[in-house]
């Protein structure tokens, strides 16, 4: 019996380790000993650090404590002392060196391990590649070696080394996995454990030095190793093992011939016939599986064994589209009886759930064919839930019923037939039965049989039925028989009374299918006008939909909403004063002399139709919607003078903030150089030397201070207004990072305490140079404004999927996430009541510069305190990738 184990991670990589970080193991399911074959047992991670080789070597240990013979065939510790001291204690094989290209290089020996012949092997780096004069180019390929020769093996390999996963993870991450493994290698492991650990924990390790040297620490938190890459990773992973657990699950079921479903895992099943009602059930069955997580959602077609079916093949094929745009799978399945295939499939993909659509049959169909599709599989679904959804037939029940008589054309029909076809068979059975019944049993049964037409064709049908019933009466039964004559009056009375109850209840009928008919469109009319006027009102049904919907509510080809520019009565009349403003189906109207049915909705408004005339009560109901396509189409202009609105609004906080900086921020280098020059214009004074230059010094600074805070200005207006000129060409970002730090030589007595970690292998980036080195000068102002004393800032660089990432890091107070978009705000100064520094300009313009060469800017957390910004801009071409001998399993930075 499978159990899932979960236990505490006891691998205490370090002082972080999480709690509450767990090792999720999911066994073989009925899978046991293979003779001659040794057993696979892998611990899959979602990254690098998360405890695989932790875990592997403890486990080596456990089994050598309980007496067995355990060897490590390859163990990389990666600098980790944690690591490194577990390989304490066992017997390590040595490495083999190889001799390629004019290195030597460390492999495993593979041929010292079938030589030693252990009973378990730990082998590191599952997916690794050997250096080339190997025996084997995979790592893996030497696994299986010595699962032949019986040796148990236990190894490790992270989620991104998986053939399927290799392209989604480069999506991810942007960094490419060259060194893979199929995934079927490791789906046939006896045993697959997930060593698991939350991105927050996993980045406090890394901050603490406990996966990489200090060196690589702000690169990778920065890059790979950000929350939302990990996250994604580790997403993966689980979903992986979740898939190779159910397999093992349902091989476990069919070993053992389990039928009914184990909730284990929601499987939702729909049932689809290729009807309009399918994108409905789709939706609603993806919700169901949606509220469990990793619920899976299978769509199943039945066809009939002789291959005939009356689906549509296009509307399948669009269903089949959603349910794989919605992460669900399509099955197309063959049976005649269709509620047992589906409960049979439902029970073979073990599902939990099984949703059906309302039967589109009518009463009178379902009453005389017996129980639905629906109804047999719920009596036979068993443990399975099933779900019958209501649905509205595309293209039907949209529309108002059309004002005609209570009993449908079809009823008629049948009550005329009722009426032809019974009066002669009832009048040959009395006329054999006079002997034993009366006449009032005649006059009864000849009453029920005019009720009977009533019911079913109403009114008329039951009337000529009542005329026709009396002369049969008055011929065959009622005395002197075979003359329309009556003898007694009581004989007059019953057959008066006859026609008089015959006409009542067919009045009665008629007039309550008439009332139904009545009730039905006034509720129909009153849903839609409520449904309509609330979206309306709520500003969630555009003005094309609307006019969509009055097309389908009253079966028309077309419907336009017209406007004249000219409200005067001959101005209506021409053709030129009329415009369409919006419109739906063929044939849109230009005129309302046009349209088959005309709408006024204001002097210079007109709602024309296009299809057939309507009756009065349909366009009383048509002038409620006209009302409200005037009042949709005021919300639209309404919503498009705002939204042209906002830029004006934006353009006057903006210069509302100008006004206030220039008044206040530029004033104090104007005034500082102005008095700095007065001084020195002053007759009365005779400075010295040093006074001199000290007042020049000072009306120099101010008036640099000026001009950049000018330039900022000027600069942000080109960019708001789109007349900015770039010259984007290729450049390396190490000359600009370096100019960009001599500017700042003369400004902060600090910029040469800087540290830079510009690697010379990074690809040329195509920006405008000028225009990125001014923002790395802000930037770095930034960080060096906020830096306290003894821990300047770090510019590092690296490349990521075609870009290469700047990254300005501080170890200063940083910002709460909730004021970092704020913080990018022109005229913005989070926390800095220092009004002599700028006009809060630098970020703003930064973002804004970066953006219009492409790139991007971001700000985030440095793990330890201090913010982080993140210039990432594009490369000219990517750089080609080549095999480095002996490469080990890296860990990605």
């Amino acid at each position: 019996m499978w159990r899932p184990l979960l236990r505490d991670a006891k691998r205490d990589n370090g002082p972080d380790m999480a709690d509450n970080d767990i090792v999720a193991s999911a066994g073989s399911l009925g899978s046991g000993p293979r003779s001659g074959r040794g057993h696979l047992r892998i611990y899959l991670g979602s990254a690098a650090g998360v405890g695989k080789t932790f875990a592997m070597l403890g486990e080596g240990h456990r089994r050598a404590e309980r007496g067995a013979d355990v060897v490590v065939a390859f163990a990389e510790a990666h600098g980790r002392p944690q690591t490194a001291a577990l390989l304490d204690g066992l017997e390590v094989i040595p490495r083999t060196r190889i001799e390629y290209r004019g290195g030597s290089f460390e492999e495993m020996d593979l041929d010292a391990v079938l030589a030693r012949r252990p009973e378990i092997a730990l082998v590191d780096e599952f997916a690794h590649t050997n250096v080339p004069g190997s025996r084997n180019e995979k790592r893996w390929q030497d696994v299986e070696e010595m699962l032949d020769a019986g040796i148990d093996v236990i190894s490790a390999v992270n989620i991104q080394h998986l053939e399927s996963l290799n392209d989604v993870v480069e999506k991810i991450t942007g960094v490419p996995q060259r060194e893979t493994v199929p995934d079927a290698i490791v789906r046939a492991a006896d045993q697959v454990e997930l060593v698991d650990m939350t991105p927050e924990a996993l980045r406090r390790r890394m901050a603490h030095g406990n996966i990489y040297p200090p060196e690589k620490i702000d690169a990778a938190l920065t890059n790979y190793f950000r929350t939302g890459n990990l996250s994604a990773l580790r997403e993966l992973a689980l979903l992986w093992l979740a898939d190779k657990v159910d397999e093992g699950l349902q091989r476990y079921r069919n070993e053992h011939k389990i039928q009914g479903a184990w909730e284990a895992r929601e499987r939702v099943v729909v049932a689809l016939t290729g009807g309009p009602e399918g994108k409905t059930l789709i939706r609603r069955a993806a919700r169901i599986a949606a509220r469990s997580s990793g619920g899976d959602l299978l769509a199943v077609h039945v066809t009939k064994s002789d291959g005939l079916t009356g689906a549509n093949p296009a509307a399948l094929a669009a269903q089949r589209r959603l349910v794989e745009s919605v992460g669900g799978t399509y099955h197309q399945v063959v049976g005649d009886n269709i509620s047992e295939a589906l409960l049979t499939f439902a029970r073979a993909e073990n599902a939990t759930q099984l949703v059906l659509g309302a039967s589109r049959r009518s009463w009178l169909t379902a009453m005389l064919t017996g129980p639905g599709i629906g109804n047999r599989t719920i009596r036979g679904s068993g443990d399975i839930d099933v779900h019958i959804v209501t649905h509205a037939e595309m293209g039907r029940g949209k529309g108002l019923p059309r004002h005609r008589g209570g009993i449908t054309r079809r009823r008629q029909l049948a009550g005329y037939a009722l009426a032809v076809a019974i009066a002669p068979l009832l009048t040959f059975v009395l006329a054999n039965l006079r002997s034993q019944l009366n006449l009032t049993s005649e006059v009864l049964l000849f009453l029920t049989w005019v009720v009977v037409v009533a019911l079913t064709g109403g009114f008329v049908p039951a009337l000529l039925a009542a005329i026709a019933g009396s002369l049969l009466l008055n011929y065959y039964f009622i005395a002197p028989i075979h003359q329309l004559t009556i003898a007694e009056a009581n004989n007059a009375l019953a057959l008066g009374v006859f026609v008089a109850v015959a006409l009542l209840v067919s009045s009665v009928v008629d007039t309550a299918a008439r009332r139904t008919k009545q009730a039905a469109r006034a509720n129909a009319e009153s849903e839609l006008l409520a449904t309509t006027a609330g979206s309306v009102l709520r500003g969630q049904q555009g003005l094309t939909a609307l006019l969509d919907r009055i097309r389908e509510a009253f079966g028309m080809d077309s419907v336009t909403l017209l406007e004249s520019h000219s409200p005067s009565a001959q101005a209506r009349t021409a053709a030129s004063s009329w415009r369409p403003v919006a419109s739906c189906g063929d044939c849109p109207i230009t005129r309302p002399e046009e349209a088959d049915v005309e709408v006024p909705v204001a002097d210079n408004l007109s709602l024309a139709l296009h299809g057939r005339p309507l009756p009065a009560a349909d366009r009383r109901v048509l002038g409620a919607f006209a009302t409200y396509a005037a009042v949709a189409l005021d919300q639209e202009r309404l919503a498009a003078e705002a939204e042209a609105a906002k830029p004006i609004a934006a353009a006057d906080r903006m210069r509302t903030a100008l006004l206030a900086a220039v008044s206040h921020d530029l004033r104090t280098p104007l005034a500082s150089a102005k008095a700095a020059v007065t001084s020195l214009r002053t007759p009365d004074v005779d400075w010295d030397a040093d006074d001199h230059d000290e007042l020049l010094a000072t009306a120099d600074e101010s008036l640099d201070r000026l001009t950049h805070l000018v330039d900022n200005l000027l600069d942000m207006s080109r960019l708001q207004a789109g007349a900015l000129s770039l010259f984007p060409r290729p450049a390396g970002l190490d000359e600009i990072v370096s100019r960009a730090l001599d500017n700042l030589d003369g400004r902060h007595a600090a910029a040469g305490k800087i540290s830079v970690d510009i690697p010379e292998s990074l690809p040329e980036i195509n920006v405008d140079p000028a225009i990125l080195e001014r923002v790395i000068v802000n930037l770095t102002e930034n960080a060096l404004r906020y830096s306290p004393a003894g821990k300047p800032p770090l510019l590092s660089a690296s490349a990521l999927g075609g870009r290469v990432e700047l990254r300005v890091i501080d170890r200063g107070p940083g910002i709460p996430e909730e004021n970092r978009d704020r913080m990018f705000v022109p005229f913005q100064r989070l926390g800095d009541t220092d009004n002599t520094t700028g006009v809060g300009l630098g970020l703003a313009l930064s973002r804004g510069l970066t953006e219009a060469m492409g790139g991007t800017l971001t700000a985030e957390e440095t793990p330890g305190g201090g913010l982080t910004m993140t210039v990432s801009v594009p490369v000219v071409t990517e750089t080609a990738y080549e095999y480095e001998p002996g490469r080990r399993e890296r860990e990605v930075q």
